[in-house]
């Protein structure tokens, strides 16, 4: 036998073995879910998570019972390539021991400068070449119910509760908009930070848990979509509202409802679709919304393991890879199993539909 004709049969039994005997490598498929990185402890339960070029930012503790840990609330960065934690941002300036503190969501502005949701001081603003902290907003403001008080501001809520910012997203024009999701209110912060000011208030936004939380402007920046956990009536909403200067209450959209299911983080996909994050045992996992409302399809957990692998899960931000990574806040087991606080990486096919992202001074 020539040596070309070696060459030929040896390829042809090198190709049937490998469609016969050796198993080729599966490719990843929709809805396939992997550990992309573990959230250190004491702190845990991570909340916001944002993606800028190579780096991946999570923030915590978003949770109950931090006045007894001590320890600063913090952002941590990781290698979107493998998920090594690279570096630790710890909060300057919070009360840590005898007073609840915590950090909830992130986003970024053009020029890359980080801003940080804290429940005690406000809105952060991270210069990440410097690591230097400084305050783009005073704390939210406590609202008295407008049940028990007349005259505004007020909060249309039942009772008494404190401020809690949860989620933030700018508009093209550098305003920040920020949900309160114990006070039923959308506040709105003007370019350049500063007093935040009521921007949308509604009974429908408040809840006996968590009300009115994640939010995202529309692809088209013409309005603002918002999840509520649960209303006062235990039921989970997507609403819209326009991006106006003073919406009103009958400006109010419903763009989905859920029966069981209590919606938290939201992010449009470059596919125009609604990634949502369902929080509640039970219905843990992803919900993805078609442009007209309706449910295109559900990642979650097997009917055998409802808490694994999400474990009531926060937020998410795409990876420009076809990948959603969700933040795994593990609110009612994160003590007895520290290993749930993990970012989770989900196959979906899709990327992110660009956040603004405006130079604000």
């Amino acid at each position: 036998m020539s040596i070309r004709l070696a060459r030929i049969a040896q390829a042809v039994f090198l190709a049937a073995a490998a469609l016969i005997s050796i198993p080729a490598a599966q490719a990843a498929k929709f809805g396939d879910v992997s550990v992309f990185a573990q959230v250190p402890i004491p702190n845990g339960f991570p909340e916001g998570i944002a993606v800028r070029g190579n780096r991946v930012y999570v923030a915590g503790p978003a949770t109950l019972g931090t006045a007894l840990n001590g320890k600063p609330s913090r952002v941590f960065e990781y290698d979107l390539a493998n998920g090594k934690l690279l570096r630790t941002l710890e909060t300057e300036g919070e009360t840590v021991f005898g007073a609840e503190h915590a950090n909830s969501c992130l986003t970024f502005d053009g020029a890359g400068r980080l801003y940080v949701l804290n429940n005690q001081l406000g809105t952060l603003r991270f210069d990440l070449a410097t690591e230097v902290q400084a305050n783009y907003t005073p704390p939210y403001p406590n609202l008295r119910a407008c049940s028990i008080l007349s005259g505004k501001p007020c909060s249309p809520t039942p009772v008494n509760l404190p401020a809690l910012p949860n989620d933030l997203a700018f508009d093209d024009a550098g305003n920040l908009y920020v949900t309160d999701s114990l006070q039923a209110t959308i506040w709105k912060v003007p370019a350049g930070g500063g007093q935040p000011q009521v921007w949308f208030q509604d009974s429908r936004l408040a809840s006996a848990y968590v009300g009115v939380n994640g939010l995202r402007l529309s692809p088209n920046r013409k309005r603002i979509f918002f999840t509520v956990t649960l209303d006062l009536l235990g039921l989970g909403h997507v609403y819209s509202l326009p991006l106006v200067a003073s919406p009103k209450k009958t400006d109010l959209v419903e763009f989905h409802r859920y029966y069981a299911g209590a919606p938290d983080g939201i992010a449009f996909g470059a596919s125009g679709k609604l990634y949502v994050v369902l929080a509640l045992p039970g219905s843990n996992g992803i919900s993805i919304l078609n442009p007209n409302g309706s449910e295109a399809a559900r990642i979650g957990n097997p009917l055998l393991t409802p808490l694994a692998p999400f474990d009531s899960p926060a937020n998410l931000a795409f990876d420009g890879l076809g990948n959603a990574l969700v933040t795994n806040h593990a609110f009612a087991t994160g003590l007895l199993l520290p290993d749930h606080f993990q970012v989770l990486k989900v196959v979906v096919n899709d990327t992110a539909s660009p956040l603004a992202g405006p130079i604000v001074p």
